[in-house]
C-alpha cells in the first residue's frame, strides 16, 4: 500500500521534488531500509546524505534531502527541503491530520516501552493499529513514528520519553492524542532536575497537545499523583486512575506469581475480573492494570484485551526471560535481561520481582543471582542511590549478588557478607568470569542501565549453552 506520494509529501514538508514518487514507508537507517521506503537523511552523528547510494541500492523509493550531493545521478528521485528534520515533522503532522482513529501517548520514568507494547499487542486484535517501534520515543522517532502511520488506522500507540525538561510538551504537541498515560514517576534523569517533582511536572506535559475533553490515564499509586492530576486538569482532561490504590477506578486486587506467570485479579468499569501475564511480576501486573484502563478509555473491550494480554512477553532487555541450557541432565539456567535500563525504582521492582518467583528446584530450593550494573543519570545523590539498594529487604532472599562499575561499588561494599558476589570495574571483566559464577537451575538476574554495557553479560551468559525454545501460547 502507497504510504506517501511526491505530490502529497510536498504539500506536507513545503519542498520540490526532482520527479514524480510513491513510498510504502519510511527509513532513516539504511541497515534496515525496506524497499519502497522513502529515507530520511537526518543529520546526527553522521550526515544522512552520505548515505543515499546505499539508500537506494536497498531499493529506496525517495530521498528526502536538505541538498542534493554532488555525487548524486540526476535521476534519483529526492524530495528537497530546507530542513530534514523539520519536514519530517511537517510529515508526521500531516499523517496525524489524515488520520480518523484514536491515539494514545504513553510515557513515564519506568514501564513506558512494556506498556507500549501490551497495548499494541491487545489493540491489534480489535482494530488497525500502529505503534512506535523499539523506544523510537525522542524528537525524531516520534515524527518518524507518525509519519509511518497508515492513513486507515484505528488505534495509535505513541512512545514519548525525554532527557531534559521541555522536550515532552511539543511532542505532544505533534502526537494530538486522545488520550495520555503515565506508567509511573521515579528518580530517573536527576542530572538534568532538581528532584522528582520536576520530573512528574515534565511528564504531565504529555496532556498539552489533547484537545479539552482528552482522557488522562494516571497511575493512581504514585507519590507525585498530585502534580499528574494538576497536569491533568490544566488540560481539562477526563482522568481515570489504575494501580492498587483503593480510590483507583481500575484496581489491581492481586497479582499472585505461578510457574508459568502472573494471575491478575482486578476490577474496572465492568466489576471484577481476571488476567494472565506470560511473565512475572507486580509492575508488569500494575501496567497491565493500566493497560485494560487505557482500552476503556478508548472505547475498546476491555474483557478481549484482558484474555489477549496473555500473549504479551516483554521486549528484549526489559525483562525478557529465556531458558539456557547448560547440561541436558540438569535444570536449565533461567536468564531476566533486563539490561536495556535502571533506576531506583525498576531496580527495587526487579529484585523484589527476583526474590519472590517461587523455587524451581525438585527440592525446593534455587540459587538467585543479581548482577548488576550503574544506575546513571541520577544526578549527585547517585552514591547514595546505590548505597540504599543494601537496605532492600529483597536482598536478604537473594543468594548472591556480584556488581559491575564504579558507582556499584557504593551497593557492594554495603551488601552483607553472605549475599556478596565479585565487583568489576567494568561489565566486560564481569561477562569474562560468568562461567564460574553460574551454574545449572540457577535464576539469574541482569539488570542496569543501558550505557553500563551490562548487556554484555547476558550475552555471555547465553553464550555458555543453548537457548531453549520459547513455548508457544
Amino acid at each position: 500500500m502507497t504510504l506517501w506520494r511526491s505530490s502529497d509529501a510536498e504539500r506536507a514538508c513545503g519542498g520540490v521534488s526532482t520527479r514524480a514518487w510513491a513510498a510504502t514507508g519510511v527509513s532513516i537507517d539504511t541497515r534496515s531500509l525496506a524497499a519502497g521506503d522513502l529515507f530520511v537523511a537526518l543529520t546526527d552523528r553522521r550526515d544522512g546524505h552520505d548515505f543515499l547510494a546505499p539508500a537506494f541500492e536497498a531499493g529506496a523509493a525517495a530521498g528526502l534531502v536538505s541538498h542534493i550531493p554532488e555525487t548524486a545521478p540526476p535521476e534519483l528521485p529526492l524530495l528537497v527541503v530546507p530542513d530534514v528534520l523539520q519536514a519530517l515533522e511537517r510529515l508526521g503532522v500531516a499523517a496525524r491530520r489524515r488520520m480518523n482513529g484514536k491515539i494514545i501517548a504513553v510515557t513515564g520514568s519506568v514501564g513506558k516501552t512494556s506498556t507500549k507494547e501490551m497495548l499494541r499487542l491487545v489493540l491489534s486484535r480489535q482494530g488497525r493499529t500502529h505503534a512506535a517501534e523499539h523506544s523510537y520515543n525522542n524528537h525524531w522517532g516520534v515524527p518518524l513514528t507518525l509519519a509511518r502511520m497508515p492513513p486507515d488506522t484505528e488505534y495509535a500507540v505513541i512512545e514519548i520519553g525525554m532527557s531534559h525538561a521541555g522536550e515532552i510538551e511539543p511532542l505532544s504537541r505533534l502526537v494530538r492524542p486522545d488520550i495520555g498515560m503515565i506508567t509511573e514517576i521515579a528518580p530517573a534523569h536527576l542530572a538534568a532536575f532538581d528532584s522528582i517533582a520536576e520530573i512528574a511536572e515534565e511528564k504531565a506535559a504529555i496532556f498539552a497537545g489533547m484537545d479539552p475533553g482528552g482522557c488522562a490515564v494516571l497511575n493512581a499509586d504514585t507519590e507525585m499523583f498530585g502534580i499528574l492530576r494538576a497536569g491533568a486538569k490544566r488540560a481539562q482532561a477526563h482522568i481515570v486512575t489504575f494501580g492498587g490504590n483503593a480510590s483507583a477506578r481500575f484496581r489491581l486486587e492481586e497479582a499472585r506469581m505461578t510457574e508459568n506467570g502472573t494471575v491478575i485479579r482486578f476490577s474496572g468499569d465492568a466489576g471484577p475480573q481476571c488476567a494472565m501475564l506470560g511473565t512475572h511480576g507486580d509492575h508488569f501486573a500494575r501496567n497491565a492494570v493500566g493497560v485494560f484502563a487505557a482500552v476503556s478509555a478508548l472505547e475498546a473491550d476491555v474483557t478481549i484485551a484482558s484474555l489477549d494480554i496473555r500473549h504479551w512477553t516483554p521486549p528484549p532487555g526489559r525483562g525478557a526471560e529465556s531458558e539456557i541450557i547448560l547440561d541436558e541432565e540438569k535444570p536449565p539456567l533461567r536468564l531476566i535481561d533486563d539490561a536495556f535500563n535502571a533506576n531506583p525504582a525498576s531496580l527495587q521492582a526487579a529484585l523484589e520481582l527476583l526474590a519472590a518467583r517461587p523455587a524451581a528446584g525438585s527440592d525446593g530450593t534455587q540459587r538467585k543471582i543479581a548482577i548488576l550494573g550503574d544506575m546513571l543519570e541520577l544526578g549527585s545523590g547517585e552514591a547514595v542511590m546505590h548505597r540504599d539498594v543494601a537496605a532492600l529487604p529483597a536482598i536478604g532472599y537473594l543468594t548472591k549478588l556480584h556488581c559491575a562499575g564504579a558507582l556499584m561499588r557504593h551497593l557492594y561494599d554495603r551488601l552483607p557478607s553472605d549475599r556478596r558476589g565479585i565487583w568489576r570495574a567494568t561489565s566486560d571483566e564481569l561477562a569474562a568470569e560468568v562461567k564460574r559464577l553460574v551454574a545449572p537451575g540457577d535464576l539469574i538476574l541482569v539488570k542496569g542501565s543501558k550505557s553500563s554495557r551490562v548487556s554484555v553479560i547476558a550475552d555471555a551468559i547465553r553464550r555458555l549453552g543453548i537457548e531453549a525454545p520459547e513455548e508457544v501460547v
